[in-house]
Order: C-alpha cells, then structure tokens, then sequence
C-alpha cells in the first residue's frame, strides 16, 4: 500500500482510520522542516510511537517529574545509553532503577501524548511505509486506532473550553482557602490531585506543564476542572514577569486577523481538493467579498507570498471611527463565514459541511492561545463559536 501527501490535504484523523479499517501493519512518518513523529501500526491498531530526537528527553523528563527519578540519575541513564545505543527505558532497567512493569506505563503514556499531539497538526508530510516495523522498540503497545481517533477528536474540542477557562501565562494559582462546595464530600481524579499538590501560589499554568507528570492536555484539563469546581483561583501575576503593555486593540486585531484568515483558507481548499484548482463557482460566490475589510480575507495560504498584510489591515480598521470599527469588522466576519460555510453544505454535501466545520474547528486552538485574557474579554471565541452555530442551525432548517 502507497500512502502519501501532505497533512493539508489529507487529516491525521482520516489517515488513522483508513490505517485501521486496512488492517494496515507499518510505519507512518509524519513531519515538518523542525518536526518528525513516527506512528507504527499492526493490523490496523497502534504499537508504537516516537518524536524523532527527542523521546528520550521526553522519557526523561516525565519519569523525573513523578519523583522517582534524580536528575543526576537521569544524566547517567542518558550517558549510558548513547554509549551503549540501548534504548533509555531498557537502560534503566538494567540500571535498576526502574521494573519492566513501570516503565511499560510510561511509556504507553508517552505514546499516547505523541498520538494526541498529531492531531493538532495542520501542515507536515506524511508517508506510510508498509509491514515495516520499529526499530530499537523494545516495548510495544496495543492501542485501538479507532479509538484513539474518537478521543484525539474530543481533545480538540475539550480544549477549546479549557482555554475559556485558563488564566494568562503569567498568572499564578493557589489554592481556595474556604472553597465554596454544595458537598461535604470533594471528589477528585488522580490527575486532579496531582496537580493539586503542584498548586502552591506561586506557580502558573506553564510551570505546573513543565512540573507534571502527567502531559500537557492531561494537566491542562485538571486545572480547567479544579477552576470550575472553585478549589483552585487565580491570586495575581507573578512579580518581575508583568508583560510590557501592548496596544491592546493591535493584539486583538491580530489575533482576528490569524483566526479568521486560517479559517477562510481550510475552507477555500475543500472547494480545491473536490473541484479543482479550476473551480469557477466557489471564485464567482468569493468575489462578493472582495471589498471593505473582507478583502483582508481571501482564502490564500497564510504562509504564502499572496497573504493579506497583517500592517495594511491593522491600518484599515484603525481609519474606521473608533466606536464603532470593532463592531463593523465582527459583524461582516460573521456573516461572510457563516455564508461561506452555507455554501460549503449548498455544493459540496453535509458529510464535506461537517469535515469543514471540524477542520475550522481545529484552527481556532492556537490563534485564541495567543492571549486568553484578551480573547475571553473581548468575546472573540464566544462570538466565532455563534457564527459556526447559526450556519449550522441554517443547515438544519434547510435539511428539515
């Protein structure tokens, strides 16, 4: 079997399941100019799974941050194992530091992570190299594709609440002093109580990532839930790390700018991968926005030559009268999607209008990243999530 392209053509979600529905046994090769992650299959289910240079540190770092691990040891391990080429797990093993069964869990989690991540990939290579098998593998897995692409999916979109909920990077938590609970009784989840006992005050949300044992979705998700459930709070930014104030509307105007062109472009390239470059229906309904503000969002490839300037925008949006600018931009960029997502469904089907809501779905994590305090108080994610909403709603009505 030849499988081959380029993530932007074809999901890592689609690949897995024609991966596990073949019953496929292999290697598939994924990667960027900076990146590259291997995920090896047998008969359809995932085995194995490696970032390219850097499992090892990530090994590492995750049996450390468990406490069962010096770091000195870890320095050892490592030095030992490039001299001997021996896999680090099975070093240490030998070392005696660790057993096979502990080890074994690690691992497995860490192959999980290194699936997960993949799918927030938009853009890499990918190659499947059939009935070729991992090297320097000593423990394998057995995970169920399917399954994994079912809980790969719900990360994407359990994220996107999550960081509604995550104060800014440079805010530290601490815990509740007199929680307001409805219960007696607080029921926690191992991971929930783990990062609690990382929670002391004076430490945010990138240094509970870098001090957890348990991945950064993994983490992420507990600090979301003891938020939610009042035990944890937000008690200030951290002294010396306040950020330079920023022209606030220029952040925000980039931040759009990204979400919205990122968006626009995923949209303009179903028309390409089911028509054709040569698709004069989806360039004649385009056309009619081609004006105005809605000029800065063509459907081109952000990382190309014929991408809108960020400058020339920021410039177009500041000569509009200031009470009113903000609202005249999120009004036009809410219709145009959902009129173009409308349009998505018209020509192309309700199977290409679902995989083109999930594709712009997944654009939306890094943009609304940049900066969440921004994001939650200038409603930027609440509103796009309306826009998608109502063009949905639409197709429904049209559906019956």
């Amino acid at each position: 079997m030849s499988l081959s392209g380029n993530l932007k053509t074809v999901s890592f979600p689609d690949i897995l399941q024609l991966l596990s529905t073949g019953k496929k046994t292999g290697i598939l090769s994924v990667e960027t100019a900076t990146r590259k992650k291997e995920v090896a299959f047998k008969d359809g289910n995932i085995v194995h799974a490696a970032s390219v240079n850097s499992s090892e540190d990530l090994l590492g770092n995750m049996l450390v941050n468990r406490g069962r691990i010096s770091k000195s040891d870890l320095e050892r391990a490592i030095t030992l194992h490039r001299q001997t080429g021996r896999q680090l797990g099975t070093t240490l093993i030998d070392m005696k530091i660790f057993d096979k069964a502990e080890i074994a869990e690690v691992l497995k989690q860490q192959i999980e992570e290194i699936v997960y991540n993949l799918f927030a990939w938009q853009d890499g290579d990918f190659t499947f190299r059939e009935n070729e098998k991992p090297k320097n593998a000593p423990f394998l897995v057995d995970l169920s594709t399917m399954n994994v692409v079912m809980e790969g999916t719900r990360r994407i979109d359990e994220w996107i609440e999550i960081q509604k909920i995550l104060p800014p990077d440079d805010v530290m938590l601490a815990m509740v002093r007199t929680p307001k609970i409805k219960k007696d009784e607080v029921r926690l989840s191992v991971e929930e109580f783990q990062i609690l006992g990382l929670i002391n005050g004076e430490r945010t949300v990138a240094d509970l990532i870098s001090q957890s044992p348990v991945g950064e979705f993994v983490t992420c998700r507990a600090i979301y839930r003891l938020i939610v459930d009042n035990l944890v709070e937000a008690v200030g930014q951290r002294e010396g790390e306040k950020a330079q104030k920023e022209d606030e509307e220029e952040v925000v105007l980039s931040i759009i700018f990204k979400l919205y062109n990122v968006c626009f472009y995923r949209i303009r390239e179903l028309f390409e991968d089911m028509l054709g470059d040569e698709n004069d229906r989806y360039r004649s309904f385009s056309v009619q926005y081609n004006s105005g503000l809605m000029e800065f969002f063509t459907g081109a490839d952000p990382a190309s030559d014929q991408a809108p300037s960020l400058e020339r925008f920021i410039s177009a949006v500041k000569g509009l009268p200031a009470p009113v600018r903000f609202h005249k931009l999120m009004r036009d960029l809410d219709f145009m999607l959902s009129e173009h997502l409308q349009f998505v469904y018209q020509l192309l089907g309700l199977r290409v209008f679902r995989d083109g809501v999930s594709s712009v779905k997944r654009e939306i994590a890094e943009p609304l990243a940049l900066n969440r305090d921004l994001v939650k108080r200038f409603k930027i994610e609440e509103d796009f999530y309306k826009t998608i909403k109502r063009a949905d709603n639409t197709v429904k009505l049209v559906r019956g």
